[in-house]
């Protein structure tokens, strides 16, 4: 069989957990992936590409079944979160705060792909065509999809989960807002001498922010933003002096470390101009991407999932629920792109009152009690 209700483009976080999602409510799903995720073993090194997953994320893995599979293989829990630009002005979050027993974890985006993948065999509603990709789309009543393999499906409806390069955006005559930031940001894992594995935090420099995100065992990422010509620099450097120069720009709190893997990425901010055209429907990297300054990409996508799951549940996939999905979504995304381009901007520059200012209110954000809680909510989607 050939036709589907939904074909899914893309099998990674997101398009995975739409597939499996869209499978749950009963549908006749087809889910096209160019690359199997490796199988799991705890000997594997920590990979570099991770995400911080909130609390909301975490629920919606957990109705689709996979967080146990995910939390079976390696998850790293984090209870403090601190912000600042000096030292001495700092933005402090605890879990007890909100009484929880952690604000998020720190988890590999390829043990979260793999979590939600080990539970397709729970539905024979769901086909999965990997390794293969998508060629080209013809619109009509139904989507005629071609996969480079040479192979056609017919299908109600497209979800364009295929990352921010989207094909399935491009092919539905979707438009995008789009600007570069002029900034590489670099993953380097490193095991560290000090143990600071149930807190995250980031400090602000005028080339753009470093953060420290904990891992498994005593490991941990590191993230550094700057420029271009800077980050291939470092880049280059041999995994002594890349620890050398992670020394001295990193603050103190990091202590000691050992580089054991790194890697680079450009940044960029994109915000698809309709979430829904010509029967496709965009989720995830595919709809929107976000500078990564507070680690919330993957838990956008992880929204539209939900926000698409619970808009057609029950429900023929139409225009009128399809469109309660944009509504509900596009709002959100554009206010978190526009928070972090504000937090972005505003740190990134020495110029002096500026400077004075952003520390007094990262000290006075501290003190704001009820207000802190209700921002720390919000990014953790409570």
């Amino acid at each position: 069989m050939n036709r589907f209700e939904i074909a899914v483009i893309g099998g990674g976080m997101v398009g995975a957990a739409v597939a499996l999602g869209f499978a749950k409510q009963g549908r006749q799903v087809v889910m096209v992936e160019g690359q199997q995720p490796m199988p799991y073993s705890a000997e594997q090194p920590m990979d570099i590409r991770v995400s911080a997953i909130s609390h909301h994320s975490v629920q919606i893995l957990e109705e689709l079944g996979a967080w146990h599979a995910i939390q079976a293989m390696r998850v790293c829990p984090y209870r403090r979160l601190e912000t600042w630009e000096h030292p001495e002005c700092r933005t402090r979050f605890h879990s007890d705060e909100l009484g929880l027993e952690q604000l998020g974890y720190i988890v590999e985006n390829r043990l979260i792909q793999l979590g939600l993948w080990q539970q397709f065999k729970q539905y024979p509603n769901l086909s999965v065509i990997c390794p293969d990709s998508l060629a080209s789309i013809e619109f009509g009543q139904d989507v005629q999809i071609t996969l480079t393999s040479g192979a056609t499906l017919n299908a109600e409806w497209i979800v364009g989960a295929d990352g921010a390069n989207s094909f399935v955006r491009q092919q539905a005559g979707i438009g995008i807002t789009a600007w570069d930031y002029r900034q590489h940001c670099m993953l380097i894992n490193v095991e560290t001498e000090l143990e600071q594995q149930d807190i995250t935090w980031q400090q602000f420099n005028s080339t753009g922010p470093r953060s420290f995100l904990p891992l498994c065992g005593q490991q941990g990422s590191l993230v550094w933003y700057d420029s271009p010509k800077r980050i291939k620099q470092l880049c280059n450097m041999s995994k002594a002096q890349l620890r050398d120069e992670v020394l001295a720009h990193f603050p103190q709190e990091l202590g000691d470390v050992q580089v054991l893997q790194f890697g680079s990425f450009p940044l960029t901010r994109r915000h698809a101009q309709q979430y829904v055209k010509n029967r496709c429907i965009l989720v995830g990297d595919s709809a929107h991407t976000i500078n990564p300054l507070a680690g919330q990409g993957v838990n956008l996508g992880f929204k539209d999932v939900d926000a698409l799951l619970k808009a057609t549940a029950g429900e023929l996939l139409s225009d009128e629920r399809l469109a309660k999905y944009e509504r509900e979504r596009r709002g959100d995304n554009l206010l978190m792109q526009t928070g972090m381009d504000v937090f972005y901007i505003g740190f990134s520059n020495d110029i002096a009152p500026l400077k004075l200012l952003r520390n007094a209110a990262l000290k006075l954000a501290d003190k704001t009690g009820p207000v802190k809680q209700q921002v720390l909510k919000y990014a953790l989607g409570l």
